[in-house]
């Protein structure tokens, strides 16, 4: 999948632009984590990559085809988009029934709903809770029962929006394996985040949004490294990334095995 912006500008009023002449492009099974302080500009931006939202200049193609000539419902089975607030998501009487809902609604058989249930509740953990309602599941069970939802269409893109939100120690681990899992069959995943140490473990790329234009696109260790540039979006990198810095290292580390290592390798030299 080829996801391009192309001097993207939106404003939720004529005189107020969110977003500003974005230029981005998002390509294979590419994980991306969209960062940047509160009304930076992020969730209108990942709100386009399926026409929630529709670009007021400039366009947005995916595989070449404009967002505006398809609709939402259309674009869903392409683009999964899964929500901050499971509230806003989950609707119906069982965990079974929410991750049947998108498939069957866009033509999905029974069979492979039946076989896409089972993976899809063990890669979510919500095994034995097929049954459950939503509504009894607990916040970390209920974030992954609308992530499931969406997966269960089976997308080749999938837009978090704030995932690690409520989660525990134990979700997040199962975030990362999820994660992991998406990108091996080639799907693409997108998030938004202010999680910076879930950013820097589970993303190959980092934009740093900042009122509504981006600010930097790299890799984490080069995106990370830029401190100065990356304070005026109000964002710090993760804590251990700081500690290192502070300490002069000159490697950018995301773990304390990498900040071991870049003791070893200054004391080396």
């Amino acid at each position: 999948m080829r996801i391009e912006l192309r001097d993207v500008c939106y404003g939720y009023q004529p005189e107020r632009q969110v977003l500003r002449h974005i230029n981005l492009c998002f390509d294979g099974n590419q994980s991306v984590a969209i960062i940047g302080q509160n009304g930076a500009g992020k969730t209108t931006l990942a709100k386009h990559l399926n026409g929630i939202l529709r670009p007021t200049q400039g366009s947005l193609l995916i595989d070449g085809t404009d967002i505006c000539d398809w609709t939402t419902a259309q674009w869903s089975s392409r683009v999964g988009y899964v929500f901050q607030n499971p509230d806003d998501q989950l609707f119906l009487g069982s965990v079974r029934e929410e991750f049947s809902f998108g498939p069957r609604n866009i033509g999905m058989d029974e069979a492979a709903i039946g076989r896409r249930i089972t993976k899809v509740a063990a890669l979510t953990g919500l095994q034995d809770k097929l049954d459950a309602h939503p509504s009894d599941l607990s916040p970390t069970e209920k974030k992954f029962c609308g992530i499931g939802a969406v997966v269960m269409m089976n997308p080749d893109a999938v837009v978090f929006d704030e995932p690690t939100c409520g989660q525990d120690h134990a979700g997040n681990a199962r975030l990362h394996r999820l994660i992991a899992e998406l990108k091996h069959e080639g799907k693409m995943c997108l998030a938004i985040s202010h999680d910076m140490k879930f950013v820097a473990a589970n993303f190959d790329r980092v934009v740093a949004i900042r009122k509504g234009e981006v600010l930097l696109d790299s890799t984490p260790e080069d995106v990370f490294s830029q401190t100065d540039t990356l304070r005026e979006s109000f964002v710090a990198p993760p804590p251990i990334t700081r500690v290192a810095q502070g300490a002069g290292l000159a490697d950018t580390v995301f773990s304390v095995d990498q900040f071991i290592e870049a003791i070893r390798n200054t004391r080396s030299k």
